[in-house]
């Protein structure tokens, strides 16, 4: 199947790391947290971990530890389609098309729970037809944007002329929580939000010679790791587990899936900016690959949750020098499970 759009949103108001320091200086949650959770904190959001500024959806982000769980909901519920919906309009306009010509649109996310799920949302909000395939796919982490993509891929198999689109969205922001636990620190430090839209046919774009097809999925998925990362309820409120051990997991996930690729070559790796560490564990699993392209994203944007390899898709084909061919792309992503998925789009 073919690439016919590719488009990203994030919400307006974006606070450097420095700011957010500040909103748990003045948060009441941190007289809940030890003096080394403090310090944990002001290390990481003081310092340079990759990181120059993240987007916030959730309106009172200022106050986000001290928010209740229906208040974060009801912040989930009013972003996400929002930011999704945004993305796929931008990615509409992209394909030349508009939404009542959209076969299928397939939503992934983890931070936040709807019934019915986003797809309703958004197909009202932008017209899509009422007999348009409407399927959310929930639970599946960082890694979900690759898997919808898949999804996408059976749907068109079933009806070639389909138009479909897929998008990733998170509003990580509406899942923050503190604790003392040095995961969800973390977890609070790195994450950010943000979505990002596909549009797939299974001819090429009109007039495209060479248009981005994708291919070759993979996925891998480890049981026995599952609490190293993942989300839970606790208090009503969804709490990230975040082991130190991620960044191995996902080194060793990706390398797996690389080594079962098959014969074409790879000219870029695409990744999942999980975070510094992983992309420098990433980093030794391929080396000759350059990264950049993920850097960039987790520096102008932290780690979005499951949009962030499809903004490394986009910072990829932004930074190749006019009238070069992109070649062949190995895209990663790894999250909640613990899973890794992998796919191609090449020309």
């Amino acid at each position: 199947m073919y690439l016919h759009a590719l488009s990203t949103a994030v919400p307006e108001r974006s606070f450097t790391q420095a700011q957010c320091w500040e909103f748990i200086e003045r948060s009441h949650s941190r007289l809940r947290l030890t003096r080394r959770s403090r310090l944990i904190l002001h290390s990481i959001l003081r310092n340079d971990h990759g990181i120059a500024k993240r987007h916030f959806a959730v309106p009172d982000i200022e106050n986000v530890f001290d928010l209740t769980p229906d208040q974060l909901n009801a912040a989930f519920r009013h972003a996400a389609p929002e930011l999704a919906g945004r993305a796929l309009k931008t990615a509409l306009d992209q394909a030349g098309i508009v939404a009542a010509e959209l076969d299928a649109l397939l939503i992934c996310t983890c931070t936040g729970y709807l019934c019915p799920g986003l797809t309703s949302y958004v197909a009202e909000q932008l017209g899509l037809r009422s007999d348009a395939i409407l399927q959310d796919l929930v639970g599946l982490g960082c890694g979900a944007a690759i898997p919808t993509i898949r999804s996408a891929s059976h749907v068109l198999a079933a009806h070639p002329d389909a138009t479909i689109a897929c998008v990733a969205v998170e509003v990580c922001s509406a899942a923050f929580y503190l604790d003392d636990d040095p995961g969800v620190l973390i977890s609070a430090c790195l994450f950010s939000d943000g979505a990002a839209a596909t549009i797939w046919r299974s001819q090429q774009p009109r007039g495209a010679s060479n248009g981005l097809r994708c291919f070759d999925f993979q996925t891998l998925h480890r049981p026995a790791e599952r609490d190293k990362l993942r989300f839970e309820t606790r208090n009503g409120k969804l709490r990230n587990l975040l082991h130190d051990t991620v960044p191995e997991l996902a080194a060793n996930a990706a390398a797996q899936l690389w080594e079962t690729r098959g014969p074409r070559p790879v000219a870029r790796v695409v990744a999942h900016s999980g975070g510094l560490d992983v992309l420098e564990s990433l980093g030794r699993a391929f080396p000759g690959y350059s990264l950049e392209a993920s850097a960039r994203v987790l520096r102008d944007c932290g780690n979005m949750s499951s949009p962030s390899v499809l903004f490394a898709l986009a910072e990829t084909l932004r930074m190749l020098p006019p009238g070069s061919a992109a070649g062949d792309m190995w895209l990663i992503t790894f999250g909640a499970g613990f899973s890794a998925h992998s796919c191609r789009i090449g020309e």
